[in-house]
């Protein structure tokens, strides 16, 4: 009976040592993994910083520099409304009436144009900037000042194609508005409020888009601000290329002079059309 005792007795010292193995094991496993470099941390960590632009890569400011010299502010004189009123060519019922007589002069209004041919000095434009223009006159971006004419009107697109007489004039290229896609980036230069030249940016809302239910054009809608000035301005995509000739903005004032984000542009594929007639005219 006494060996089965001995057995007994000796039973816990190979547990004992058992234990103090895997303590040991540990505490070397430990050591070992904070000398280790950690690769799956820092793959993870510097993923964004590669994934991530640089912002002088982000900006849009190259293609604003290769655009932005075709873009033309258009003054027109037009008639004065009140000088169309036979009534109110008669001195007396002027007086009679309270009319000053500053009323009666010419009204300079303000737009926005894109140089699409350079050699032919062709500017397109909204119909209704030149729409009962007396004299119209192109502004560019290097302070000179043209005079234009109309070469081709289209009332119902709503687009007017003049001439200036100039060397050197910058010109942007159309493109294919058939390859917008919703998402797409968009630029919008022009001349808003009469402030001078400026940039907005956005994406192209919706494409093939009605303003009504028996409209039968179809414009591209965007959020990139378009205010009043720039009817006639260039809708850019980021290759550089006229992807459409701003035109509308739709605003809870009734004036339309609130901008919301809802703009419309003609495609550029419709533009083309009246710049081919325009040059079969001349």
């Amino acid at each position: 009976m006494a060996e089965p005792r001995r057995q007994r007795e000796k039973a816990p010292i190979p547990f004992f040592l058992l234990f103090l193995f895997l303590l040991m094991a540990a505490l070397i496993g430990g050591v070992v993994a904070r000398l280790l470099p950690l690769e799956s941390g820092d793959g993870a960590a510097s993923a964004p910083a590669t994934a991530l632009p640089a912002s002088r890569d982000a900006s849009l400011k190259p293609l604003v520099d290769r655009t932005a010299p075709a873009v033309v502010n258009i003054a027109v004189l037009q008639p004065s409304p009140l000088a169309q009123n036979p009534l109110l060519r008669d001195p007396f019922f002027r007086r009679y009436f309270g009319v000053p007589d500053s009323a009666l002069q010419p009204a300079v209004s303000a737009g926005s144009g894109v140089i699409v041919d350079a050699k032919r000095g062709l500017v397109i434009t909204n119909f209704h900037v030149v729409q009962n223009a007396q004299a119209v006159e192109v502004g560019l971006r290097d302070g000179r000042k043209l005079a234009a004419e109309p070469v081709a009107l289209a009332p119902r697109l709503d687009l007017a194609v003049l001439r200036i007489d100039g060397r050197n004039l910058p010109a942007l290229p159309l493109g294919d508005s058939s390859k917008l896609a919703v998402g797409d980036y968009v630029v919008a230069i022009g001349n808003p409020f009469g402030l001078g030249q400026t940039v907005t940016a956005g994406i192209v809302s919706a494409t093939d888009r009605p303003l009504g239910t028996d409209d039968s054009r179809r414009f591209i809608q965007t959020d990139a601000p378009i205010n009043p000035g720039n009817s006639g301005g260039p809708l850019i995509g980021l290759n550089g290329e006229i992807v459409g000739i701003n035109s509308a903005l739709l605003s809870p004032d009734p004036r339309g002079q609130g901008n919301i984000g809802i703009g419309f542009a003609i495609p550029s594929n419709v533009v083309r059309r009246v710049v081919a007639e325009a040059g079969k005219s001349e």
